[in-house]
This record gives structure tokens, C-alpha cells and sequence, in this order.
């Protein structure tokens, strides 16, 4: 029963995110984007410390609950694992913690952490890489970002199919934060030593691999134990049972000689040999398992149909009245990077961004993009070459889990001045006497932006004051492939 409860519950939360970043309507978020936010790392550089506290306390009460039902790359990795002991039926079996490895890459990343170096932090973090998978799916744009999410992709997919939750419990900082606190779980698997026949069959349905079944000894690994209730599931002899177990041995085997409570259930009325039924391989089990691997199905064909369908739009919009093709907008090496309005500057943004991508695949004018700077890798920057950022657009402020871009109104974001605007008048079509333009004049929408008299010819003139950085000049400017009008940024937005 219990398996069934956690499965179904971590099916709810991976379809959710997973809909969240795949999310083709814009309206998913106001359903399911609490779910984005309470994920731990999010929630840690969003300072949420009510969602913090939450987790801390769900795991000290329950286990590592989170990495198993909340955390989308958890469950990823339990629908990986199940496919692959569904093929093989290779049983997994217990092993050695490696702490080196384990609690080095966790120190180096709250090093990481709190220097601010972002590349390191993003790159481990479970909820920013199954973020990028999906958004590199969903918006495929070539450069290191999609090469990493590809890459993490198959590192993740190869360690579930060979050795279940060997990225949770070896390289991911999150799974070694909580593993803190799930060693003193108040509820947790616990094996009754005097009912262990030492079948092994908990230990080979492990898929943390933290259970050890052996004639001397029985005990369970609880700082690497995700709760999946697998063991519980595959004792046929009623030697395992989730229970309140403060009060019994620090090991995780109960025995007569031990320090628990004379009225602790350790030992629950019940006939040695009789036999518990294996329910975990009921059909209710199986269907939930099939509807995990179709609904992952469901949503890549998805994202890869629809990813066609804009391919497809985005040539047809390249071609002038049918006749001429038209050069694409070049991306722009900026002096300083542009971010979006509710990031306070743009070194508070890019302390507080993970690279999940959620802004750039929910952003609807094409405009937030990964940047391939080597110290803002993955992390999101702003471009007009498809779009630009219009004034009544708030949706990368409201999707924003990390508090990266704070959330704001529309009144509120003409406030913020992300970039100015700079003229080119040797490429400017106006002040090259070619032809009357004053495209950039015309379309923006602040009006900091004048045609005024200049040696004979009319050249639009930017009033920095007002400007916003908004990027409707470069957008209409007609100079290609460079606008003869671009934008760079500012470091303080507000």
C-alpha cells in the first residue's frame, strides 16, 4: 500500500513539472508552477524559508521522502530503473557508501554556493538538469547548453539502468543535504532480525543499494535510503516494516536485546512462517508504471511535434512576399549581458539563477535565450533577434522559482531599465541618406526615441533617461544582420 501511495504521488509531481517546462498553452503555471518552488534549491536561493523548513522537517519526520515523490529527476531516475530490472531482472545488490566521493562533490558545491560560482552549482543541481533536458526538447538551440543537457541526460539514464539511485546518492548535493537529516528519520523501514529469513530479496529490490541482508547482520543505510517502500513490498516473511522507530537500536535491525521501547511494535503478533503477499507486482503496480513510461512518451512526442511545427513557421517567416529571402538577425556579443526586468542587476540575477530554463521556454517572444559565456554558462541571457521584451510581459517574472527575477506587475516593470539603446549612424539607413526610416522611432514604446535634424538628414536620437532597454528599436530596426540600433546593458536595474 504504501509503494502504491508513493508512486502515485511522484507520478502526479514528475507529470506536473514535466507539463510545467513542456507547458505549449501558457496557463499550465498558474496550476502547477507551487510545485517549481517547492524544490529545494530554488527555494534555498529564493530565501523561501517556510518551503526550506518544510522539507527539512518532511525528511526528519519521514525520510527522504522529497527525493523519491517531489524531485522530477528522482522519479525520472525510478521509471529508468524500473525499465531496466523490468529487462534484465538483474537484481541490484548492497553497496559500500562512497564517501569520498559523496561528500567531496557536496563541499565543493556550498563552496560553490557561496562564492557565487553559479556554473558549478547549476550544473549538479537535480531540478535546474531536468529542466534543461526538457527545455532542449522543447526549444533545441544549438550551443553547450543542449551538448550538457544531452550529456546529463545519458550519465543519469546510464547510472539508473545499471545501479537504480547511484546519481542521487553519489553525486547529487541535494540527495547528501538531506541525507543528514534522514538518518535520524522518526519513520523509516526497520527489519525485525528475529523474522529475517536472509532471502536477500529486500537487498536485491533495493534500488539505493543501502540495504545489507547476511547471517550475522541486517542493516539499512538511512542516509541513502529514498524511501521507495520496494523492500517493504518484496519481504514475504514480515521482517520489514515502516514504523515510528526513535526509540529502537541506531541500527536498522530490532532485536530482543535492544534498547527499544518494551511497547515499541518491533516484534508484531504474527506467525513466523506466515507469509506476506508480494504485492509488487500487482496490476494496479504495473499500470501505474505503464502510465509513467506513457506519459513520458506522450510528452517528448509532444515536445518533438510541436518543435517541428515551429521550425517550420520560423522558415516561412524568413522569406519576403515569397520572393527574397530575408538575412536572420544576428546574436549579439554585448558588453554587458541583458537581463530581464525584475532582476534588481545583473549580478544578483545570475547569483541566484540555476539554469532550469523555465523562463526561457515559457518566455512567448522568443527573447530569453542560454547564454554560452563561460561564467554565465546555461544561465539565461536576453536577445532581440527574434522578439523583444514587450512592456505588458511579466511571465518570466511569474514563473521565476529562485527568486532570480522577482515577481512584478506590469505598472512596475516600465521601472526597471535593463539596457540602453545605442545608434550606429555609419549602418543607420536614415543617417546614410539611403532612405526616410524611423522604424525604431515609430515602434517604441516609451518614446525614448526622436528623429531630429542632423547635417541635412533626419537620425533617431536616444533619450537615455527614459529608454528601458526593451529592444523594439533592434527588433524593427531593418538593418541586417546587425540592427544599425542595439542594445547593451546595465548592471543595476533599478
Amino acid at each position: 500500500m504504501l509503494k502504491r501511495i508513493r508512486i502515485g504521488a511522484a507520478v502526479v509531481f514528475w507529470l506536473g513539472i514535466t507539463l510545467l517546462f513542456l507547458d505549449f498553452t501558457g496557463v499550465l503555471h498558474g496550476y502547477l508552477g507551487w510545485m517549481a518552488r517547492i524544490q529545494f534549491l530554488p527555494a534555498v536561493l529564493a530565501l523561501n524559508v517556510g518551503v526550506i523548513i518544510g522539507l527539512v522537517l518532511l525528511t526528519i519526520i519521514f525520510g527522504r521522502v522529497y527525493c523519491s515523490v517531489i524531485c522530477p529527476l528522482g522519479v525520472f531516475q525510478d521509471g529508468i530503473s524500473w525499465l531496466g530490472t523490468h529487462r534484465s531482472k538483474a537484481p541490484y545488490k548492497y553497496k559500500k557508501e562512497l564517501g569520498w566521493l559523496r561528500y567531496g562533490i557536496w563541499v565543493a558545491y556550498v563552496a560553490c554556493l557561496v562564492a557565487g560560482i553559479q556554473v558549478v552549482v547549476s550544473l549538479l543541481a537535480p531540478y535546474g538538469a531536468y529542466g534543461r533536458i526538457l527545455g532542449s526538447i522543447k526549444h533545441p538551440v544549438a550551443g553547450p547548453t543542449i551538448i550538457i543537457a544531452a550529456v546529463t541526460l545519458i550519465v543519469v539514464v546510464a547510472l539508473s539502468l545499471k545501479g537504480g539511485r547511484t546519481y542521487c546518492n553519489s553525486l547529487c548535493p541535494v540527495g547528501t543535504t538531506l541525507s543528514f537529516f534522514s538518518r535520524f528519520a522518526m519513520f523509516r523501514p526497520v527489519i525485525d532480525a528475529d523474522k529475517c529469513k536472509h532471502c536477500k530479496a529486500c537487498e536485491h529490490a533495493c534500488k539505493a543499494q543501502c540495504i545489507a541482508i547476511s547471517k550475522e547482520r541486517q542493516k539499512i543505510d538511512y542516509s541513502r535510503c529514498v524511501d521507495c517502500f520496494n523492500c517493504l513490498e518484496t519481504c514475504k516473511f514480515g521482517a520489514l516494516s515502516y514504523k515510528f522507530a526513535w526509540e529502537c537500536h541506531p541500527e536498522s535491525t530490532c532485536h530482543p536485546e535492544s534498547t527499544c521501547h518494551p511497547e515499541s511494535t518491533c516484534h508484531p503478533e504474527r506467525s513466523e512462517g506466515s507469509p506476506v503477499k508480494d504485492s509488487s507486482a500487482t496490476p494496479q503496480n504495473d499500470s501505474t508504471r505503464r502510465a509513467f513510461m506513457a506519459g513520458t512518451a506522450i510528452a517528448v512526442g509532444a515536445a518533438a511535434l510541436k518543435g517541428v511545427e515551429a521550425r517550420a513557421q520560423e522558415a516561412a517567416k524568413k522569406v519576403d512576399g515569397g520572393y527574397a529571402d530575408v538575412l536572420p538577425k544576428q546574436a549579439l556579443d554585448r558588453e554587458i549581458p541583458i537581463t530581464p526586468p525584475g532582476s534588481k542587476s545583473v549580478k544578483d540575477f545570475y547569483r541566484h539563477c540555476i539554469a532550469c530554463q523555465l523562463c526561457v521556454v515559457e518566455c512567448p517572444n522568443g527573447v530569453l535565450r542560454p547564454s554560452s559565456a563561460p561564467e554565465r554558462l546555461m544561465q539565461p541571457e536576453m536577445g532581440y533577434e527574434k522578439g523583444f521584451c514587450r512592456p505588458e510581459c511579466t511571465r518570466c517574472s511569474e514563473v521565476c522559482p529562485a527568486g532570480a527575477i522577482e515577481k512584478i506587475s506590469r505598472e512596475e516593470k516600465t521601472q526597471y531599465h535593463i539596457g540602453t539603446a545605442r545608434v550606429d549612424l555609419l549602418s543607420c539607413i536614415s543617417a546614410t541618406g539611403k532612405a526616410h526610416c524611423g522604424q525604431c522611432a515609430r515602434k517604441c514604446p516609451v518614446g525614448a526615441i526622436q528623429m531630429v535634424e542632423k547635417d541635412g538628414v533626419r537620425v533617431p536620437a536616444v533619450n537615455e533617461q527614459v529608454c528601458i532597454g526593451c529592444g523594439a528599436c533592434e527588433q524593427y530596426c531593418p538593418v541586417r544582420p546587425i540592427s544599425a540600433i542595439t542594445v547593451n546593458g546595465k548592471y543595476i536595474h533599478v
